[in-house]
């Protein structure tokens, strides 16, 4: 119970500091999680990295969960994701109640976040490819799995490089080298098949309840769990999807849709929290919250029960030698994906002149050499953002 109290603070700390979207959060979990707390190893951390992308579902909630599982079973996964994740939800749904405004220079402060955001990915990137890129070969996998991205920008081709890379590791990365596998306290193979038929009995029975009873309540988390069951690619991808569950019906007009969608780009945490503010203005529930706590915990559900599922498998896997083999060639695939998402998006939407870089540089020097908090960072480089940009 200490340890799950432990990651709870921890993760609520990132819920509230974590801006920048998905990959910018693994770059804030990886200083908290392997640099600062050290709870579990760099290669450790980019093989969750990688498991969570061939996910359906937020890639960064996911390994946040994979990480509290790891760190105190079932309780410290849950406190992972409730910390991680309700300082936006409780924002977004202030924000449906009107209580929330965003005036002012508010463009001006979140140009300076995406800065901070492109430091600690700067940052991520350099720590991760010094531990996972250290020879030749390696680092070849990285750059080519980097160039593909770039050059396709497809989230499927992002989860074919990370199979690519696992495949060139089998093939030429020598096994001998290979650091034993670390344990964990995650649950049983026996829980995880369980999971597992749970998660696929909800997404089979629900529409189905929905339909033959006709009501409402069921509808919404019908429409909220297939889109957290449904799609690869994180809170950008599930948008669409969002939009054409709720808009449609009449259940949240095109204006509110837009509106929340913007309110949810200003906190920080999971863009799937977005899910909060459409299930309040949707008001199917009297307090209208209760139907934003239905929405968030609907379309999150299915994280939690596939990651609880697939690890214990993933546990026994990753013990095989030619399994760990593989998994070198992925980690450096993953440090090819962080180098594409370096530049696009994180780079082209934070840097558009030089007193951006200057800040940038700024920014990562106070990380990777002053060793300050990535909190502290964050605020000083959106104040700072905001006064070049009204200067």
């Amino acid at each position: 119970m200490v340890l799950a109290w432990e990651v709870l603070l921890v993760a609520t700390r990132l819920g509230l500091t974590s801006f920048g979207g998905p990959i910018a959060h693994i770059g804030y979990f990886r200083q908290e999680y392997v640099v600062r707390r050290q709870w579990l190893a760099e290669e450790r951390f980019a093989e969750l990295v990688a498991l969570c992308q061939f996910l359906p579902g937020p890639a960064s909630s996911q390994l946040g969960i994979a990480v509290g599982i790891g760190r105190a079973g079932y309780l410290g996964g849950l406190a992972a994701w409730l910390g991680f994740t309700f300082p936006s939800a409780i924002a977004l749904i202030l924000f449906a109640y009107g209580v929330q405004e965003f005036t002012g220079h508010t463009d001006d402060w979140l140009h300076g976040l995406k800065i901070a955001a492109a430091a600690v990915v700067a940052l991520a990137l350099w720590g991760m490819a010094r531990n996972l890129t250290p020879d030749r070969p390696r680092i070849t996998i990285a750059v080519l799995a980097a160039a593909a991205l770039l050059f396709t920008g497809s989230i499927a081709v992002g989860l074919a490089v990370i199979a690519g890379g696992a495949a060139l590791g089998l093939a030429f990365l020598h096994p001998g080298n290979l650091e034993q596998a670390e344990g964990t306290s995650g649950p049983s193979r026996r829980v995880g098949a369980a999971a597992l038929a749970v998660f696929l009995l909800l997404l089979a029975a629900l529409p189905v309840a929905a339909r033959l009873t006709d009501n409402g309540l069921l509808a919404v988390t019908d429409s909220f769990y297939r889109s957290g069951s449904l799609v690869f690619g994180g809170g950008h991808v599930v948008l669409p999807l969002l939009e054409a569950e709720v808009v449609p019906p009449g259940w949240v007009g095109q204006g509110e849709f837009v509106a929340g969608y913007g309110a949810a780009q200003a906190v920080p945490g999971p863009l799937f929290t977005f899910s909060a503010y459409l299930g309040t203005v949707m008001n199917v529930l009297s307090p209208r919250w209760l139907g934003g706590i239905l929405a968030l915990g609907a379309i999150f559900l299915p994280s939690f029960l596939l990651v609880a599922g697939v690890l214990p498998f993933w546990e026994r896997l990753r013990g095989f030698k030619r399994v760990r083999q593989a998994l070198r060639g992925a980690n450096a695939a993953v440090v090819g994906l962080l180098l594409a998402a370096l530049y696009d998006p994180v780079w082209t939407s934070a840097i558009a002149a030089p007193e951006d870089f200057a800040l940038a540089a700024g920014a990562f020097v106070l990380l990777a050499f002053w060793k300050a908090p990535p909190w502290l960072v964050v605020l000083l480089t959106a104040v700072a953002g905001g006064l070049i940009a009204v200067s």
